[in-house]
């Protein structure tokens, strides 16, 4: 397959993979964000008039998270695609729907998982306004370190593999990469902005809401992207064949 293909096909998966995560957003994430903003314009009440909104909370809560999270799906199905090329082949002998498993895997891991250990998911109504940029650039600085990581560990444990093995080679790379995610969360600077009286179990289900839209999205990204995949693979040849045959 070109990679034309492979990438329109992600970029399309993607969107249906934000699809579902979408409808898992509203059931479980929008809830927490209506309480999360009601404590807040409670709080507000209490100190001084509300702000008006910029952006309407039924807005917020229809097309603002359906075109956020879409785009999202559709970026991130295109460059799983390119990691999905990249791997396929490259990382032992997994045939397509195991390589497009363990690339959603390892995608999930980089750019959701450890981020989210290290800078947990906050409500929109917990942050201070003037240090949203600093936050910001410390996120993506966990996401290019975490990526940064992933790709020493697995140079390590493919340099390793001839020398002990494929078991133990891969016991070291995660050990390292486990390692220096601790070492990561160590040395960046702490953020903690919920305020005192926030309500802890709010926090809690609202960060799950938040964790469980990104495993629903990126366990569809590689389940579907690898069934159609191999489907479209398997389906080449019988048409080569034919193809020959007529000739």
């Amino acid at each position: 397959m070109t990679m034309r293909a492979l990438l329109l096909r992600g970029m399309l998966v993607g969107l249906v993979s934000a699809a579902l995560a979408l409808v898992f957003a509203w059931i479980f994430g929008e809830p927490q964000v209506s309480l999360a903003i009601a404590f807040e314009g409670h709080q507000a009440h209490e100190a001084a008039a509300a702000e008006p909104e910029t952006v309407s909370r039924i807005v917020q809560q229809t097309s603002g998270l359906a075109v956020a999270i879409g785009l999202f799906g559709v970026a991130i199905g295109g460059l799983f695609a390119v990691a999905f090329a990249l791997a396929y082949g490259r990382i032992g002998g997994f045939g397509v729907r195991a390589t497009s498993a363990l690339v959603a895997g390892g995608g999930f891991v980089t750019v959701v998982l450890v981020p989210f250990l290290i800078y947990p998911a906050n409500p929109p109504s917990v942050g201070v306004g003037d240090t949203i940029g600093a936050r910001t650039g410390l996120y993506f600085a966990v996401i290019a370190i975490s990526v940064a990581i992933v790709i020493a560990s697995v140079q390590v444990g493919r340099r390793l593999t001839v020398r002990l093995g494929n078991w133990n080679a891969t016991l070291v790379a995660g050990a390292l990469f486990v390692a220096l995610v601790t070492v990561t969360y160590l040395v960046l600077p702490e953020v903690n902005e919920v305020p005192a009286d926030f309500p802890a179990v709010l926090l809690w289900r609202f960060r799950l809401a938040s964790l469980g839209t990104q495993v629903v999205l990126w366990s569809a990204l590689g389940l579907v992207f690898g069934a159609l995949t191999e489907r479209s693979l398997v389906a080449r040849p019988r048409a080569t064949q034919e193809t020959a045959s007529v000739g």
